[in-house]
């Protein structure tokens, strides 16, 4: 049995954290309203406010057209990937599961290559009907209908395999890896260059009508976790032993997947493929304050927007005025300390 104490003890350092995380986050979104290619200053503009002074016009669209939006999102694309991080490892019970699992990923990029490369193919009146908004719309289409496959080859008889969720989620991973190639192959040099910016991610082309498209969807699945918490604490012991404690597993699992494949699936539309933070936030959070879902879930999406922010700060300035994809700066992030958990947990590292 755990030691009482010790419980109590880390409950205190997760509540701590949350804490901290906000004071962290609340820096984290200054720092990207402040920091940009135009050399509108936030601070100026905050102290032109406090003596009475109006917003001029360039301001006013550089904050609240352009930056304000843009750190919006990184807040919700960056709590939603790390809170269904948290919820994958949970249900996998692997604390290298990713969202990428449930296959929205690969048939999210899927459907924005096609909308990319095909997307000229559309009659006039469907193209007008979506407009700029067509990657985005296919990009979510392609994941929700990524995720429905993947759950109807994992489901027999009114009960999901994890296993075999885990299995065909890889095969459709390598398929719509293959159909991308076939696409990448006959696209056009414009085309191509698109791809490869979009598929890095980034938060460069959020606008308000993005933000208020992806964030129902979200903040529906931000809000439904804390419910989830208990229930993958239970799952942890094993499927046996949470359905004998009364636990509905398999309404646990409906409930994780459709949460994770409805937040990835806006997320990935609006920004693009982003990877590392579904994996690196929630191990971090877990190696801090352990695996009790109740603090782990709220302490992921914290961290994870606050992460996500710092990093298009980082994608902004490093190559000043141009802007790097933000995936890049994800991935020289988390793929050293992605290595270190493999090793570490091979036993091959003593930290």
């Amino acid at each position: 049995m755990p030691d009482p104490a010790l419980a109590g003890d880390r409950s205190q350092k997760a509540r701590a954290l949350s804490f901290a995380l906000v004071f962290v986050l609340f820096a984290a979104a200054l720092l990207s309203l402040a920091i940009g290619a135009s050399g509108t200053s936030l601070w100026d503009a905050l102290i032109g406010l406090a003596n009475g002074e109006a917003l001029s016009a360039r301001d006013r669209i550089v904050l609240l057209d352009i930056r304000l939006p843009r750190t919006v999102m990184g807040i919700l694309v960056g709590a939603a990937l790390a809170v269904s991080g948290a919820v994958m490892q949970g249900l996998f019970r692997n604390p290298l599961a990713d969202p990428g699992l449930v296959g929205v990923s690969a048939g999210a990029g899927l459907g924005a290559i096609v909308a990319i490369v095909l997307g000229g193919l559309l009659p006039a009146t469907v193209a007008a009907m979506f407009g700029y908004y067509l990657v985005s719309v296919a990009a979510f289409v392609g994941g929700w209908l990524s995720t429905i496959l993947l759950y109807k080859v994992s489901t027999r008889r009114g009960r999901t395999s994890v296993a075999t969720m885990l299995l065909a989620g890889i095969a459709l991973g390598a398929l719509a890896g293959a159909l991308q190639g076939v696409l990448v192959y006959i696209a056009d040099d414009a085309q191509l260059r698109t791809l490869t910016f979009w598929g890095m991610g980034s938060l460069a082309g959020a606008t308000w009508t993005k933000v208020i498209a992806a964030a129902p969807l979200i903040l529906l699945a931000l809000a439904i976790v804390p419910f989830l918490a208990r229930d993958l604490n239970a799952l942890a012991l094993g499927e046996a032993a949470a359905s004998h404690i009364g636990i509905s597993v398999q309404r646990l699992k409906n409930t994780a997947i459709l949460m994770v494949a409805g937040a990835v699936g806006a997320a990935v539309a609006v920004a693009g493929g982003i990877g590392f933070v579904g994996i690196v936030v929630p191990h971090l959070l877990r190696l801090m304050v352990g695996p009790d879902h109740r603090y782990l879930l709220v302490n992921s999406a914290l961290l994870g927007a606050a992460l996500l922010l710092i990093a298009d700060v980082i994608s902004r300035v490093i190559i000043a005025p141009a802007e790097l994809p933000i995936g890049i700066v994800t991935a020289t992030l988390g793929g050293p300390f992605f290595l270190w958990i493999l090793l570490r947990q091979r036993g091959l590292l003593d930290m």
